[in-house]
């Protein structure tokens, strides 16, 4: 199950695509589809959309800053292929990994409200339901966690965000947390290159305990 290009669940981002639509009619400007093969054993999840990037490009990650930390890392661990140049049609593929959004759609100021969050739970649940090798998960921020805890079935509170923490929710299955590869976290020194190779190492760990 995913968004159609017109879904209203959410009253505010549907207008805020609708005055997208207007005033850039070549982008995107639609419910961002994941990236990647749904047999892959990583999930990677970030916020949503960025209004210049996947938004614009209709790939998530795709076209602004946040890409270019989270595409080169995926290279350097093998889990992506190519040549990334902020388009999506760059020809970049992904080995073993498959990339989304808590929220599909972009929100105003980048930030979309909880009961956004919630509204699209269902497609980031059946998602993780239709990826039937899948064994970790890389939560990109305190949202994207408590999401993906919701959408496996699990209270958003069950188990806390920290940076670099390995969560074993269910046998077989882990998730990793890491803060988000905006640019805001970079340029502000919360998150660096070391830090994420970290969490991408560990990632990649956990689909081989």
């Amino acid at each position: 199950m995913t968004p159609s290009p017109d879904c209203d669940l959410c009253p505010r981002l549907y207008t805020y695509r609708l005055d997208n639509r207007i005033k850039e009619p070549s982008w995107h400007n639609a419910p961002v589809p994941s990236f990647g093969a749904l047999d892959a054993q990583i999930l990677i999840i970030g916020l949503a959309p960025g209004v210049r990037g996947a938004n614009r490009t209709g790939r998530p990650f795709t076209g602004d800053y946040a890409g270019l930390l989270l595409y080169t890392t995926l290279q350097k661990f093998g889990l992506a292929a190519g040549d990334y140049r902020e388009r999506a049609d760059d020809g970049l593929t992904l080995d073993n990994c498959r990339i989304t959004n808590a929220v599909r759609c972009v929100p105003p100021q980048n930030l979309p409200t909880t009961a956004e969050a919630h509204a699209c739970n269902r497609f980031l649940a059946d998602e993780i339901r239709r990826m039937p090798n899948l064994r970790a998960i890389l939560t990109l921020g305190t949202v994207a966690h408590a999401m993906a805890l919701r959408a496996a079935g699990l209270k958003p509170g069950a188990y806390k965000f920290v940076h670099g923490a390995r969560h074993q929710i269910k046998p077989g299955l882990a998730i990793i947390n890491s803060y988000h590869v905006s640019r805001y976290n970079t340029s502000t020194k919360r998150l660096n290159s070391a830090m994420f190779e970290s969490a991408v190492r560990d990632l990649i760990a956990a689909i081989k305990d």
